[in-house]
């Protein structure tokens, strides 16, 4: 049984969340601020968190950082409507998904469901990429350039280890978040250009001018060996 940590300040909330993923069969547990989650999550092996990115004391955004900095734990933030900074940063720190207040209870349901498929070990091929001095492994998840290691989460290896291994074919976004996310809807399109610019900034020597990972311009992205 997957355990969901749900933290947020609004006992209404918290109280609305945890008894519709529990009826939905999730195991789930409380906090209402981020130095209660943090303790929870020292303490308890959580499956997901659902973090509101306003709360008292350390706010949603720097519980995130500090999640991502420890574990590969999905993350899917709550944000008040139209706050987009708040999303765009949580996405660059490593958020797998976010949800607008006010939301409906079985949205989040579909997007905890959906987050836990997409975070769930894939069987990738038993190969070794190799691109002067830079290698991508899959059997181990392992990126290495010139010899260094480069620490990338989950969702950043799938998408480098998907362009490597169409080398020089074009992907629009969209078809990028249909092949690594595996749906369309729940995240739009910007999810692609956060995470592309993160790869960017870890395997490129200069990310503002890219030689491996390149825009075509009005179309999409594609690798370069």
């Amino acid at each position: 049984m997957t355990t969901v940590l749900v933290v947020d300040d609004e006992p209404i909330v918290r109280e609305v969340v945890v008894g519709y993923l529990q009826r939905e069969g999730y195991r789930t547990l409380e906090a209402a601020d981020g130095d209660r989650a943090r303790e929870l999550l020292e303490s308890e092996t959580a499956g997901l968190v659902v973090l509101d990115v306003m709360l008292p004391g350390i706010d949603g955004l720097e519980l995130c950082r500090w999640i991502r900095a420890r574990s590969q734990v999905p993350v899917i933030l709550l944000t008040a409507r139209g706050d987009e900074t708040d999303r765009i940063v949580g996405l660059e720190l490593g958020a797998d998904d976010y949800v607008t207040k006010p939301f409906s209870p079985r949205e989040l349901a579909a997007r905890v469901r959906a987050v836990l498929r997409r975070s769930a070990p894939q069987p990738v091929p038993d190969e070794r990429l190799s691109f002067d001095g830079l290698e991508i492994d899959s059997r181990t998840r392992d990126v290495f350039k010139r010899g260094s290691g480069v620490v990338l989460t989950a969702k950043e290896f799938d998408l480098l280890w998907f362009l490597a291994r169409h080398p020089r074919q074009v992907f629009s976004r969209d078809q990028l978040m249909d092949r690594i996310w595996g749906y369309e809807a729940a995240l739009d399109t910007g999810t692609v250009t956060v995470h592309m610019r993160r790869l960017r900034e870890k395997i490129e020597d200069d990310p503002a001018h890219p030689e491996r990972l390149q825009t075509v311009w009005g179309v999409g992205y594609r690798f370069v060996p």
